[in-house]
């Protein structure tokens, strides 16, 4: 469940009316932004706009969600050409002005409009309209517990085979060792994970890769931590191509990598910083006094305590930022990178 007072909400209305819910909905949501007609009165409590196409294509990427007090036929024409994909489009909701009713018209799972409609009709007495079938059928929703659990949806065009099976009562085989999605799913909708065929769907959540069918939803979990060193002026290239050599050689995916971390000397290198930035990921840090609190590490470098006084760089940084004493990859290093994984227990 979305907690909506804390995400970035834009209300658009055309009328007088209209204005007075969205003022309602400021009131209750305090991230909340208006935007209304110039052809109301000047007001400083909301952003002026003439043409509601133009605004929005300008600020439709910078909130979590919009919710439009206005005919859902000016909605649908004027948000068709901005939409892009269910897992990335922003929330939208519209409803009437006399507020008799909220609608969830787009990302009504993953970006939470579902949800965001149950809120708003709560706000201004109005009633909820959600039309996701997963809903209406009252079966999980496995976007919606994939996205609560914080796992990087691999393949979205599995999201309806299992869908479909679940809405039809069909259990599915189920791969879930850290137990991020079995609890969230009825136990008479789940099957053995060996039961995995072409013909059906199932459900992969690991950061394990395999070789598997077509409609199997591959869900993976954000908890793969990369220590990383390297040679003063590498470049981005050189240290993407040595992570993902790496990955693929061991089997792991890198839509499981939850973070880079390193030794502060490294904190301005700009080819690690870039890296950190194509992968869309956070890096991380520590200071040599820090990595040198590791004490017992696969494979100490005599030369790099020489160099910068502590005898490991990548697999004390990768032990450090997951608190465990074993690797799943330790040290494997090219001409000018060095690399190590460890796997931290996995949160939300």
């Amino acid at each position: 469940m979305i907690d909506w007072a804390e995400k970035k909400l834009a209300v658009w209305v055309l009328t007088p009316h209209g204005m007075v819910l969205a003022g309602r909905v400021k009131q209750a949501l305090p991230h909340t932004e208006l935007f209304a007609s110039l052809k109301l009165a000047p007001g400083e409590s909301y952003t002026g706009f003439s043409t509601l196409a133009k605004t929005l294509a300008q600020v439709w990427d910078r909130y979590d969600a919009h919710y439009f007090i206005m005919a859902t036929g000016i909605v649908v024409r004027t948000i068709a050409p901005l939409l892009q994909d269910k897992t990335k489009d922003p929330a939208v909701v519209c409803g009437d002005e006399a507020g008799h009713f909220v609608i969830s018209l787009v990302s009504g799972h993953i970006g939470g409009a579902n949800d965001l409609a149950v809120k708003l009709s709560q706000i201004l007495g109005a009633m909820p309209v959600i039309t996701t079938a997963t809903d209406i059928n009252q079966v999980p929703a496995i976007d919606v517990i994939a996205r609560d659990q914080g796992l990087y949806i691999e393949n979205k065009a599995a999201i309806k085979h299992v869908s479909m099976a679940f809405i039809k009562g069909e259990p599915l085989p189920v791969h879930d060792p850290f137990q991020l999605v079995s609890p969230h799913l009825p136990s008479e909708l789940m099957k053995d994970p060996s039961l995995f065929s072409s013909e059906k769907s199932g459900i992969w959540v690991d950061y394990a890769v395999r070789d598997l069918p077509e409609k199997v939803l591959v869900l993976r979990p954000k908890m793969l931590v990369a220590g990383m060193g390297c040679r003063k002026g590498v470049t981005r290239r050189e240290l993407e191509d040595h992570l993902q050599q790496v990955f693929h050689a061991q089997g792991v995916s890198v839509n499981s990598l939850s973070k880079i971390v390193s030794v502060d000397l490294k904190a301005d290198e700009p080819g690690l910083l870039a890296l950190a930035r194509t992968l869309n990921v956070p890096i991380e840090f520590y200071t040599r006094d820090e990595l040198d609190q590791v004490k017992r590490v696969p494979n100490p470098s005599s030369l790099v305590n020489k160099h910068i006084g502590v005898k490991s760089v990548c697999e004390a940084a990768a032990m450090l930022a997951t608190g465990t004493t074993c690797l799943l990859i330790p040290k494997t290093a090219s001409r000018k990178v060095t690399l190590a994984l460890a796997a931290m227990p996995f949160t939300s």
